[in-house]
């Protein structure tokens, strides 16, 4: 029988059925903010390994309790017991099962000690709850794999988008189809993904004491992405009160459901970096410009806006590939000078600047921090250098290669 594949997003598929087909088990866990594509993922994958399955979503307007993960564990076994070659069960958005991991790991325990042969997929579109669910009662009972925005590369394949599309309208596949009617993209975007993501992966499944600071801090974050701010500046542009560890765990929580996130100053002293302040990185640049009330013909007649979402997009692009490789994204300045990115792969440090042509044409601190740090690689993006079509399309290889 030919197998079914997908049309886009192939090396996660092959990742993905690759270690269903495995005999041996782990539980597989698929993370990514919402609508990176993780339930098509994991329905593609189900058709093509041709096991039986039973599929389950905990994504309801009421919360789920543990019941319901016994019910569809219960459901699964079944199948499993019907088949020779064993069944799969996928439950997704799981994080919004309160205390869902023990629950897991009493069941996943139990099969091991049956030889039950029931494989498990678990989805959930909030990384860092999921992960802490992980990390609290599953270590050494499964395997990651990341889902995270879409890249240049595939919103291009997908809907033959130029890249001055991309860096305004982002990388959310849903809202593609809404782009040449911006009000309607714009509403889409803030009500099916913002809202849901602040009022549903984050307000009703972890403990916000301040929830309206939380959604201010997004608005500032998306607002100054590609600045540095303090968490004392960052307090003096809010209205509620709070205090710079609250802000700091706020930010932490955006950035784990894929939003927004803090890069930190690089100082070769990991103490010393995270002690630094911020500079704001939205993670998808629709999250910038979605609400902005610059239209998209007109960010592109605004050289200073343009050159903030350019660099908001290369930000992205950066911290995108150095999580699912377990690099380190910093910034670096000193006395006025600046580099926009430094990534870390290992040992070896990458210095990036960014260049839309609205930037300034020296580039003092690439010279100053390459006299400080020595990096390997020093890599100029945008004029005068590697063409931002190229850089957006490239691979891990650009720090990695000779």
């Amino acid at each position: 029988m030919t197998e079914a594949k997908p049309t886009y997003r192939r090396p996660i598929f092959s990742t993905i059925l690759t270690r269903l087909r495995e005999p041996r088990r782990f539980i597989q866990v698929l993370a990514g903010p919402r609508q990176s594509g993780k339930t098509t993922l994991a329905r593609q994958a189900l058709a093509a390994c041709e096991l039986p399955s039973h599929y389950a979503s905990a994504d309801l307007p009421s919360p789920q309790d543990k019941l319901w993960i016994f019910q569809q564990w219960e459901a699964g076994r079944r199948l499993a017991g019907d088949s020779a070659a064993g069944s799969i069960l996928v439950l997704d958005e799981v994080q919004k099962v309160g205390d869902w991991s023990a629950v897991v790991k009493g069941l996943w325990d139990e099969d091991e000690r049956r030889g039950t042969p029931l494989k498990v997929l678990v989805l959930g579109s909030a990384p860092l709850l999921v992960q802490r669910g992980l990390s609290e009662s599953l270590a050494g009972r499964f395997e990651v794999v990341r889902v995270p925005h879409w890249s240049y590369r595939e919103m291009k394949d997908a809907f033959g988008w130029s890249l001055e599309q991309y860096v305004y309208f982002g990388g959310y596949p849903g809202a593609a189809p809404l782009v040449e009617d911006e009000e309607r993209w714009t509403r889409y975007v803030l009500d099916a993904l913002v809202e849901t993501t602040l009022s549903r992966d984050i307000l009703l499944l972890t403990r916000v004491d301040k929830p309206a600071l939380l959604r201010q801090l997004f608005e500032l974050a998306r607002s100054y992405s590609g600045q540095v701010l303090s968490y004392q500046k960052m307090l003096g542009q809010l209205h509620d009160a709070g205090n710079t560890t609250t802000l700091a765990h706020y930010l932490n929580l955006l950035s784990g459901v894929g939003m927004v996130t803090g890069i930190q100053k690089y100082s070769g002293s990991l103490v010393r970096r995270r002690g630094s302040s911020p500079k704001l990185q939205v993670l998808n640049t629709a999250l910038m410009t979605a609400g902005s009330g610059v239209s998209f013909s007109e960010a592109r007649r605004d050289p200073e806006f343009w050159g903030r979402l350019v660099e908001s997009a290369a930000g992205a692009h950066l911290v995108s590939m150095a999580a699912d490789r377990g690099w380190d994204v910093s910034y670096w300045r000193d006395r006025g000078r600046e580099v926009d990115f430094v990534v870390q792969a290992g040992r070896a440090v990458s210095a990036v600047e960014v260049k839309s042509g609205a930037r300034r044409e020296a580039l003092p601190g690439m010279e100053a921090f390459h006299r400080a740090f020595a990096p390997e690689r020093t890599l100029l993006v945008g004029v005068g250098g590697m063409p931002l079509e190229a850089f957006f399309q490239a691979g891990p290889e650009l720090f990695t290669g000779p």
